[in-house]
């Protein structure tokens, strides 16, 4: 899913191209994540976005995102290849040692260039594209300043889904879960006990706002509630999580339990996922 888009904003402030808040200050690409580290794990391949010859690469830094990038390496292990025309496409974030290709090579549409990774300084794994004509950064949603929040011209090939914000991934838990399992995509368990320490339900969100309406629900085997809350965001967030449920008291009845997350904004559904799980 895409995460953040480039920043329109002139100004300290940020705004992108739909006049939405999916960007920070100076923010010069389009970032296209995986929803955790569990995930960047089955390799996620890169492919060029149109023909043209690599200018550089950088393979070498490790994947471990804020916490171990050099200075001046942002970009982490990335490839920048050079257009017709004046255009120019840089990719970021790319895994240690994935990067297949060397400068002066020719590419094609569609040709595998590397892998996503965790490099540079990124908090989460995705890639980060910037479009470059003749110097100057380009929007590919919006190439054309039309002055309205929207854009009729796109650089894409194909329709591109765009959420202003949704739900990664979803889980049942035993006890509350940690942030960087979440993360780590470990925080689901496969099974509960009914004579465990709680039932727990789990979301991890991505582009949260002040003010969305996490609600979180479990469904019991015979359709009726367990448990419900809403949880109202105090902050904007990049990516969170967000978990509710009970301490088991007495023993739960055993069969399958369902979970369901949502993220509700200004009263209307961003996203919803569902999930079951055995309870035995």
């Amino acid at each position: 899913m895409i995460q953040q888009l480039v920043d329109h904003d002139p100004g300290p402030d940020a705004q992108d191209f739909l006049c939405g808040s999916m960007s920070y200050d100076g923010h010069q690409g389009t970032d296209i994540r995986v929803p955790d580290m569990e995930a960047l794990a089955r390799g996620i391949p890169i492919l060029a976005a149109a023909p043209g010859t690599v200018l550089g690469t950088r393979n070498g830094v490790p994947d471990t995102g804020t916490g171990g990038f050099p200075d001046g390496q942002d970009c982490g292990n990335g490839v920048l290849i050079e257009h017709e025309n004046g255009w120019q496409t840089q990719y970021c974030h790319m895994a240690q040692g994935s990067v297949a290709v060397a400068q002066g090579d020719t590419v094609e549409t569609r040709q595998p260039i590397g892998e996503m990774g965790f490099s540079g300084n990124t908090e989460f794994p995705h890639l980060h594209i910037t479009v470059r004509h003749n110097g100057e950064v380009i929007d590919p949603f919006a190439p054309i300043d039309s002055g309205t929040c929207d854009s009729d011209v796109t650089l894409w090939a194909d329709d591109i889904p765009l959420s202003p914000g949704g739900i990664l991934s979803i889980g049942f838990a035993q006890a509350m879960p940690t942030y960087e399992a979440t993360q780590a995509g470990s925080a689901d368990a496969n099974a509960l006990s009914a004579t465990g320490e709680a039932i727990i339900i789990w979301g991890f969100f991505h582009s949260g706002r002040t003010g969305d309406l996490v609600t979180a629900t479990i469904t019991a085997p015979d359709g009726t509630t367990y448990h419900t809350q809403d949880i109202t965001l105090e902050r904007t967030q990049a990516q969170l999580f967000r978990a509710s449920g009970r301490r088991i008291r007495t023993a739960l009845p055993v069969g399958v339990y369902t979970g369901t997350v949502s993220l509700t904004r200004d009263g209307i559904l961003v996203d919803e996922e569902t999930t079951t799980i055995s309870v035995r």
